[in-house]
C-alpha cells in the first residue's frame, strides 16, 4: 500500500432511512450527545449529524465541551434558506449536495432540486461563517457543478468529498469497483474523498477505498448493521469495527486534529 496520509472515519448518527424498525440510534439530543461521544472514543475524527431542530446551537455547544470531534452538519437535503439554524451553530463543516436530491424510500420520496445558484449561496455563506463544506457527490453530473464553482474561484482546496453508492432512488448508483474508480478517476484536482455506501456491500467498497487512499463513512444513518443480518448494538461498534480494518490494512486512522490538516479546517 502506498503512503497516504491517515484514514478519517465520519460516523453518521441518524437515522436508518432504508430499516426505519430498527431504531438502534438515538431518539433524543441527550442520547445524540452521548453517541458522538462514544463514536470518537471508538476512533472516529467527524460525526455527522442532523441537529436537532431548535437545539442547534445549544447541541454544538454540548458535544464541544466532551469532545473535540469535528462536527458535520448534515440534511442536505434542505434548501439553503431552512438550513439557517445550522449557519449560526458553526458547526466545523456542512454537508452540501453538488446535484438535487432523487431518493426513494419506505417511509416516502425525497425529491428536492438544488440549482447552481444555491450551491454559489452555500460557497459564499460557508466562508461567513468559516464553515467547510463537505461535497456530496452522487453521480459524475455533481463534477461539472463543482468545477463551475471552483472556476469562479468560489471555494478554497481542499476539496472534501463524500461519494455515495447505492443510495435508493433516482440519483442512485451501483456500489461496485468499477462505479468507485470510475467516480475517483474525474475528482477535481485536489479533492479527498470518503464513501457512503448504504447497504451490504460497504464493506468491500471501503476496503478498496482504504487502499487508495480514500477515507470511510459508517453509521446507521448508512448502513445499520455489524454485518448482514446483524443489527450494530452501537455506532460505536460500527466505527470501531472499520478502524480495526483500516489498520489491519495497513493505515492508522486519524483523531480530529490530524484530520483538521488534512481536511483544511481552520
Amino acid at each position: 500500500m502506498e503512503n497516504y496520509e491517515k484514514m478519517i472515519i465520519t460516523a453518521t448518527t441518524a437515522n436508518s432511512w432504508i430499516y426505519p424498525e430498527l431504531k438502534n440510534w438515538a431518539d433524543n439530543t441527550d442520547d445524540l450527545i452521548e453517541d458522538v461521544v462514544k463514536c470518537y472514543e471508538a476512533g472516529a475524527a467527524i460525526a455527522h449529524i442532523h441537529l436537532p431542530r431548535g437545539e442547534e446551537v445549544d447541541t454544538v455547544k454540548k458535544i464541544r465541551e466532551k469532545c473535540d470531534i469535528i462536527i458535520q452538519a448534515g440534511m442536505s437535503s434542505y434548501p439553503i434558506e431552512a438550513r439557517a439554524p445550522d449557519f449560526h451553530a458553526k458547526p466545523d463543516m456542512l454537508s452540501v449536495i453538488a446535484n438535487h436530491h432523487a431518493e426513494h424510500f419506505p417511509n416516502g420520496n425525497v425529491d428536492v432540486i438544488h440549482d447552481i445558484s444555491e450551491l454559489e449561496e452555500y460557497c459564499v455563506a460557508c466562508k461567513e461563517f468559516n464553515i467547510k463544506i463537505e461535497w456530496e457527490v452522487w453521480h459524475t453530473g455533481s463534477y461539472w457543478n463543482l468545477n463551475y464553482l471552483i472556476n469562479k474561484k468560489l471555494l478554497e482546496p481542499p476539496y472534501v468529498l463524500t461519494l455515495f453508492f447505492d443510495w435508493p432512488g433516482g440519483t442512485w448508483s451501483p456500489p461496485t469497483a468499477d462505479e468507485y474508480l470510475h467516480r475517483i478517476k474525474y475528482m477535481p484536482d485536489n479533492s479527498m474523498h470518503t464513501i457512503s455506501v448504504m447497504g451490504k456491500e460497504q464493506t468491500k467498497i471501503a476496503v478498496l477505498a482504504i487502499q487508495l487512499g480514500g477515507n470511510v463513512r459508517v453509521g446507521t444513518e448508512d448502513f445499520p448493521f455489524i454485518k448482514e443480518g446483524h443489527p450494530a448494538k452501537s455506532n460505536a461498534e460500527l466505527v470501531a469495527r472499520m478502524s480495526r480494518i483500516s489498520k489491519e490494512m495497513g493505515r492508522e486512522t486519524a483523531d480530529p486534529s490530524e484530520a483538521r490538516k488534512i481536511l483544511g479546517i481552520r
